[in-house]
């Protein structure tokens, strides 16, 4: 494993413990005392710490280097482990609202005592060490992984917060608030759902991963180059295939205008460090292109 992959990894390990001491607290507090609002929320971090999961299993599996039987590499089977957490956030979602229903129907009644209060607390400051701390992390090995679960799990400081208004409505009298939050959090479990879900179907179905315009700005800067098109990219948003056509002056020899090629993919490497591959095709320049 690389350095940056294992410090990305450890990363994750790191916040993967958090995220399931978390869940794990509020889920069992949540069923003990009866509270949607907490429960749910339970199972909304539960997602975060699915997702670590995720990232570790990809992260092993996706550096495998390529071999006979797969010459792409292994990264989509990162995108299946993603497909599988989105799953499993539906199914957390109905669990959710069939508590949610029966405690606006009045046959849960939850226990608002200052342990819940103190429960809600703590994690909100774990999750805004995680954030932090991830967000820190990420910059500095330049992973948009990390960068986006710190932004999702400051996400989860605002749900948080939110259940705590619910509880302090319940104190007060008004018991149909754990519900109503419960129903909400549902709503962004499965917002989160099918967040994931079309990302990795747009992964697995080759959706285009770099705007055309781009590409050919960047291309076309590179001395030699007449003009480009045939632009495809596919892969995960950090692990990007890219094949391309490239027009030349037709009067240049096979060797200068392989040279082209090469400066093309190195340019292209170097502006867009996502880009892990690049085919160029060259092709002489007749007037129909460019």
């Amino acid at each position: 494993m690389k350095e940056r992959e294992r410090k990305i990894r450890n990363v994750l390990l790191s916040t993967l413990f958090l995220n399931m001491l978390v869940s794990a607290s509020k889920i069992i507090y949540g069923y003990r005392g009866g509270s949607i609002s907490i429960l749910s929320d339970g199972f909304h971090s539960l997602f975060d710490g699915l997702s670590n999961v995720a990232g570790i299993l990809g992260i092993y599996v996706s550096i495998q280097p390529p071999d006979e039987g797969h010459p792409y590499g292994h990264r989509k089977y990162e995108t299946i482990f993603a497909l599988f957490v989105s799953m499993l956030l539906f199914v957390s979602c109905l669990e959710i609202l069939k508590g949610s229903y029966r405690s606006l129907r009045g046959s849960l009644e939850p226990e608002v005592g200052k342990g819940a209060f103190f429960l809600m607390g703590s994690t909100i400051l774990i999750n805004l060490f995680v954030t932090l701390y991830e967000k820190r992390r990420g910059r500095e090995l330049r992973s948009e992984y990390l960068m986006a679960d710190a932004t999702h799990t400051l996400a989860d400081v605002y749900i948080s917060s939110g259940v705590v208004a619910a509880l302090v409505l319940c104190r007060l009298g008004f018991a149909i608030a754990d519900g109503l939050v419960g129903i909400g959090v549902g709503v962004l479990v499965v917002g989160a759902g099918i967040g994931v879900l079309k990302e990795t179907v747009g992964t697995l179905v080759d959706k285009r991963r770099l705007p055309y315009g781009l590409v050919r700005r960047i291309v076309c800067d590179v001395e030699g180059v007449k003009g480009c098109h045939g632009i495809r990219t596919r892969g995960t948003k950090d692990h990007i295939f890219m094949d391309l056509h490239i027009l030349v002056d037709p009067a240049l020899s096979v060797d200068q205008a392989h040279r082209i090629a090469d400066n093309v993919e190195m340019y292209i490497r170097q502006r867009l460090p996502e880009v892990r591959d690049v085919v160029v095709h060259i092709e002489p320049r007749d007037g129909e292109h460019g």
